[in-house]
């Protein structure tokens, strides 16, 4: 089984620059050894189960209550059976339709 999260924590009233914040979660998220990409507008976590993705999540917010009254989260959850390793696969199938490689961010 696979669950596929997007996830956006911004913390509120720490100015127009979140990206100090934002680190501090996407650290903890490349330590955990779950795949996942980061994204301009938030970052996608690849885990087999509810549990293992949400404690990373979990301990991601509780880094940013530290010193974030206020936190604002966004997720996104697919899950899906049978399947692993979507993170990549569900852009290849895109690709596979439309025939080539498409754009990506470096």
């Amino acid at each position: 089984m696979s669950f596929l999260v997007f996830v956006s924590m911004t913390p509120i009233g720490k100015g127009e620059s979140v990206s100090e914040y934002v680190a501090r979660v996407v650290d903890i998220v490349d330590r955990s050894g779950l795949d996942y990409m980061l994204t301009p507008m938030g970052t996608i976590v690849e885990g087999e189960s509810w549990e293992q993705v949400m404690s990373v999540l979990k301990e991601g917010f509780e880094s940013l209550k530290k010193d974030c009254p206020r936190v604002s989260i966004t997720m996104k959850i697919d899950y899906r059976e049978g399947k692993e390793g979507r993170l990549k696969a569900k852009v290849r199938s895109v690709e596979e339709k439309i025939g080539r490689e498409i754009k990506k961010a470096t």
